[in-house]
């Protein structure tokens, strides 16, 4: 058994103290002291999600998600929740394309109950055949809530246009017939196969000691069995092959009152050293109320209520997407006003004041953000995860400082001339309609 290893991330002076241990088998606990606050927040992120599927097992990563608050050796469903919700706290989870997270956030007093209840669930849970069928029913419910809301349902219709069925192209919920069909034995052999100490990463952000936490997780992950072996923590999910991207019209008819539609380029993956210009890039275009689309669709013309454009980004690809939710009447005015826009500035780039602005949302959102402290834990683990780094705020603003208007016209001629996918999900009778929108 290997013994453990602590090191310092980051100073005090660098922002606040950061310090990370490594566990036999693995097991990855990083902390951030925050001693102005008097909560915690906890979490245990692990390395898979629904990218690491295969075609039969779509959707269990989610459902698994589901099946770890119904049960352990020790805890029913109803002794996790509560246990945490009797002191006031706040127990949940969220699966994403490339980890799942489970977390609570407590009173700083309150941490040993958070670190024993949330570590028994995420090692321990019985996958009992009972609760596989119950909870098939609630994600079945979830998938079609999802249907049922075209602003949500439209997000993955592209995806799955752009990037066909690829890992990334498929949805995390699965689908109907993936979860109706999937066994208690292929969920309880995912959870066994990817559920590893070396595949998780407990991080930890607010008024905590280092020492104290290690020693707490350190009895509830050995009580379990899982800091035997002498595994390495696995590496950051980083690089991999791009899934190709698809280009045309994508329709899903709905009888809605309103047209929702996602056009979408193919943008950068997550460590791509232009992401810093893509965020520029990305708030210029439609990235707040001063933003061009925001300006042109709904200031100018009120065509749209909602209209925004976004940056995805993922190990090995990424998208950069306009959305909008207009009148079906009005859905080719803003398909062709934002095609102008986006033309506008692949040809003459961003100007000062737009790059200054958008210097000045990535600054504030990252600084803003960090006021809370299950942010800073979310950073910590991702740090881990998917980047490989953790850099300080300062050097964060200083590449994002670092940014120049050349840089960003750059890209913007880069990514924006390439035929884009569009995704609509309204009561449309043809996706043929839309063609020669896309030119």
């Amino acid at each position: 058994m290997t013994t453990p290893s602590t090191r310092t991330l980051l100073g005090e002076d660098e922002g606040g103290l950061v310090r990370r241990t490594v566990l036999p088998g693995g097991l990855r606990i990083v902390t951030e002291a925050v001693p102005t606050v008097r909560s915690v927040a906890f979490g245990i992120w692990v390395g898979v999600g629904s990218v690491d599927e295969q075609t039969a097992e779509a959707g269990a990563t989610h459902y698994l998600e589901h099946l770890l608050f119904k049960g352990t050796p020790k805890r029913t469903a109803l002794d996790i929740s509560a246990a945490v919700e009797s002191v006031g706290g706040e127990i949940n989870a969220f699966t994403a394309k490339e980890f799942t997270c489970y977390y609570a956030r407590v009173l700083d007093a309150d941490l040993p109950l958070a670190v024993d209840v949330v570590s028994d669930m995420v090692t321990s849970s019985l996958i009992a055949p009972v609760d596989v069928e119950s909870e098939r029913e609630v994600v079945l419910e979830e998938i079609a809530m999802r249907d049922d809301d075209p602003s949500d349902a439209v997000h993955d219709l592209l995806a799955g246009h752009m990037w066909g069925d690829s890992p990334l192209g498929r949805s995390i919920l699965g689908t109907v017939d993936s979860i109706s069909g999937m066994a208690r034995d292929t969920v309880n052999d995912y959870y066994r196969r990817h559920y590893l100490a070396r595949n998780m990463v407990v991080a930890v952000a607010g008024n905590v000691r280092h020492d104290d936490v290690v020693a707490l997780v350190e009895k509830a992950f050995a009580a379990a069995g899982f800091l035997d072996g002498d595994d390495e923590p696995a590496p950051a999910r980083t690089g991999g092959v791009a899934p190709s991207s698809g280009r045309g019209v994508t329709l899903l008819h709905r009888p809605t009152e309103q047209a929702n539609v996602v056009l979408a380029v193919p943008g950068l993956a997550r460590n791509d050293e232009r992401r810093f210009a893509l965020g520029v890039l990305n708030a210029a275009l439609g990235g707040g109320m001063s933003s061009r689309l925001f300006q042109e669709v709904r200031e100018r013309r009120g065509l749209a209520y909602s209209v925004y454009s976004y940056a995805s980004q993922h190990a090995a690809a990424g998208l950069l997407g306009v959305y909008a939710g207009c009148q079906p009447k009005k859905v080719d005015q803003v398909l062709e006003l934002t095609r102008t826009v986006l033309a506008d500035v692949a040809r003459g780039g961003i100007t000062a004041e737009e790059l200054e602005r958008g210097k000045g949302q990535a600054r504030g959102g990252l600084v803003l953000g960090l006021e809370d402290t299950s942010a800073r834990m979310s950073r910590l683990a991702k740090a881990e995860l998917v980047y490989d780094e953790l850099p300080s705020v300062d050097e964060l603003i200083a590449r994002v400082d670092a940014v120049t208007i050349d840089q960003v016209t750059e890209l913007a001629q880069a990514l924006l001339p390439a035929t884009p996918t569009l995704a609509v999900v309204g009561p449309f009778e043809s996706a043929g309609r839309f063609e020669a929108v896309l030119g």
